[in-house]
């Protein structure tokens, strides 16, 4: 603080007017004095004391109005010294100010108009007072927003304008100053920043928001041309060709909700009113190394709609006979620049190598990832949300999954070999240049998040168990790009079984279930677990229906022995027939597993040392089987899923 006075009472004074007086320091713009020097020069080696200076300054600033010593501070704390670099890092004295600003409630003109200076020099941008005092206007090249605050404080009204519009209302902008949430509000304005980050000049800047602009409108388009009245928004989410579409408001991007689980659908559907988040894509402009050519003017043919949203010369055919009709994009219509639009998830997502190839070579542009990695070992990541020990433990694969009515279950997820694994990156955006590309775009993304989803059910935060007698084990490793198996100890036998679950598509998936011929049947067909597995999209609830039916099927022929052997003996005695009546409500899920615990205390360490990838590597045969004879059934498949996940328990 004793530099800063020093600065102010030898470097700052003020011209003789106080109204129009400079603020540039006596020294020129770039050689502030350094600490420990007064005017530039040392003071013989010696530093002037706080009681000295804060005397000078009370005499030379004794005529001067408060509000200028005021700016004087500003400016000071703007603009840190070059020569100290410790300074200019941290610069103090404005880290304490914003902690101030944070922690106090502006309840006045002064702190309402403070908070948003504060803020708008956070974000990089200018901010301005206007005449009468009671509006600030927070501006950059490209746009502004003007705050309108009354005598209080309280504000009125904020606007947003861009570049060649009317400045309309933001109602974003407006509801988080009401509610003080400043950290919302910065938020904003930085994605109103980001909107710019073109290279080159303005006019290039106000081209690409031009682009983004079309770009908008051609996807509103789509959206009316594959959307009925009504269709419910968890149905479009999962069916609509561009999603559940969410237009841009102030700065929030325009975003794209795509996918939603099984569980999240039913959880709406439960809870009436309530508004569960799917998986989104926010659609926004931005630089490029290279050049595209982006549409500046809308694309898609007929896009004039009427007062009932609807398109007007689709409007009577059926939505598989709506196709959108885009006008070429000449020169007329497009402008080569700098940039290209790109479908920014909200966290880095993992996407499959195999997924990444078909959209680079559906748009043309690579997409910019980190390097590849196992792909299991990303959606454990992904899944786990920051709590994944990157270390090579165990724990990174190994979990327990409780479910009731149920023993726990163990998975260890598999990551394959370098032959056989699966690699994928954590993908953060996706570039394109045309609207065309959205359907097939959002098509490939929803296939992903359904492996994805399947994949995670299997991981959770808990590794530990206390007995781990107690545990049914299961293994999760890959096959193919779309397909991995979970193999495990059959309930009632001695060997291993396993199923093969193939994510044909987004709305297609072809299970299979292989066991040894010297063990009994489990009582599940192919089209059974299939079921289950399109309605739960849940490996554990898979696993629990597979075994319920195993131990029904074992409590069902142990009754028919025991008739049978009633009607032999009749002199069976009551307590017998009511144990033979009784069988099947004792054969629990919890009895059973002690029966198979028994079975597993003796075969620990022979499926610990079979659970390999070598010995549970499921030919390649048996999966072009099953993907050659998948059914007709993946539209009805994806429609259970979605109507029939209130009835799965029901089965499961």
């Amino acid at each position: 603080m004793t530099w800063w006075l020093g600065v102010i009472t030898a470097g700052w004074a003020p011209a003789a007017a106080p109204v129009e007086r400079s603020m540039e320091p006596e020294h020129g713009a770039g050689s502030l004095p350094r600490p420990g020097r007064v005017g530039g020069r040392r003071d013989s080696g010696k530093l002037i004391s706080t009681n000295a200076l804060m005397e000078k300054l009370r005499l030379k600033y004794a005529q001067t109005p408060w509000s200028e010593t005021l700016k004087l501070v500003r400016i000071c704390m703007d603009k840190p010294v070059q020569g100290s670099s410790a300074v200019t890092a941290d610069r103090p004295l404005f880290s304490c100010l914003e902690k101030i600003q944070k922690t106090l409630n502006a309840k006045s003109l002064a702190a309402m108009m403070n908070q948003l200076e504060c803020l708008s020099k956070q974000k990089g941008l200018n901010s301005y007072i206007s005449p009468n005092g009671t509006s600030c206007y927070i501006t950059s090249d490209m746009f502004y927003v003007e705050v309108q605050l009354e005598k209080d404080g309280k504000v009125i009204d904020v606007k947003l304008a861009h570049p060649g519009e009317a400045p309309v209302i933001c109602e974003d902008l407006l509801q988080h100053l009401r509610m003080k949430d400043y950290a919302a509000f910065g938020k904003i304005l930085e994605d109103l920043s980001n909107l710019y980050q073109i290279p080159g000049n303005s006019d290039m800047k106000a081209k690409a928001y031009l682009a983004l602009q079309s770009l908008e409108k051609d996807l509103c388009s789509m959206s009316l041309l594959y959307s009925t009245r009504d269709v419910n928004r968890v149905t479009e989410v999962l069916h609509g060709k561009v999603g559940h579409l969410v237009p841009r408001t102030g700065g929030t991007p325009m975003n794209i909700e795509f996918y939603i689980s099984p569980y999240q659908a039913l959880e709406e559907e439960l809870n009436p009113g309530s508004h569960i988040c799917g998986t989104k894509l926010f659609v926004t402009v931005g630089g490029s190394d290279t050049t595209h050519k982006l549409p500046i003017s809308p694309l898609i043919e007929d896009s004039q709609t009427e007062d009932g949203g609807r398109l007007l010369r689709l409007e009577e055919k059926p939505i598989q006979n709506r196709k959108p009709v885009f006008l070429t994009l000449s020169d007329e219509l497009g402008m080569d620049l700098p940039a290209c639009f790109f479908l920014k998830f909200h966290q880095p997502s993992p996407i499959s190598s195999s997924s990444i190839n078909k959209i680079e070579k559906l748009t043309g542009i690579p997409i910019v990832a980190p390097t590849l990695a196992p792909l299991y070992e990303l959606i454990v990541q992904f899944t786990l949300n920051g709590k994944y020990k990157e270390d090579c433990s165990i724990n990174n694969s190994y979990f327990i999954v409780s479910l009731p009515d149920c023993p726990k279950h163990s998975y260890f997820i598999n990551k394959g070999t370098e032959k056989s694994g699966i690699t994928g990156a954590l993908v953060s955006k996706i570039p394109f240049t045309h609207p065309k590309f959205m359907p097939a775009i959002i098509d490939i993304l929803r296939h992903q998040m359904v492996y994805n989803t399947l994949i995670s059910s299997c991981v959770s935060e808990n590794s530990i168990n206390k007995d781990y007698s107690e545990l049914l084990y299961f293994e999760v490793s890959p096959v193919k790009d779309t397909s991995f198996s979970i193999s495990f100890q059959h309930p009632v036998g001695v060997n291993l079984a396993c199923v093969v679950i193939n994510v044909l598509s987004c709305k297609e998936i072809k299970c299979s279930l292989h066991i040894n011929p010297q063990d009994a049947t489990l009582n599940c067909s192919n089209d059974f677990i299939t079921r289950v597995v399109e309605r739960c999209l849940s490996v554990p609830l898979v696993m629990r229906a597979i075994f319920k039916n195993a131990v029904n099927l074992e409590a069902d022929g142990r009754t028919q022995n025991m008739e049978v052997v009633r009607e032999q003996n009749p002199e069976v005695t009551c307590e017998q027939s009511a144990s033979c009546n009784n069988i099947k409500e004792n054969m629990s899920a919890s009895s059973t597993h002690n029966a198979t615990v028994t079975n597993m205390q003796n075969l620990t360490v022979t499926i610990k040392e079979s659970f390999s990838t070598t010995n549970l590597q499921i030919s390649s045969t048996i999966i072009e089987e099953n993907s050659s004879t998948a059914s007709q059934h993946s539209s009805d498949g994806i429609e259970g899923r979605q109507a029939g996940c209130r009835n799965t328990a029901s089965f499961i």
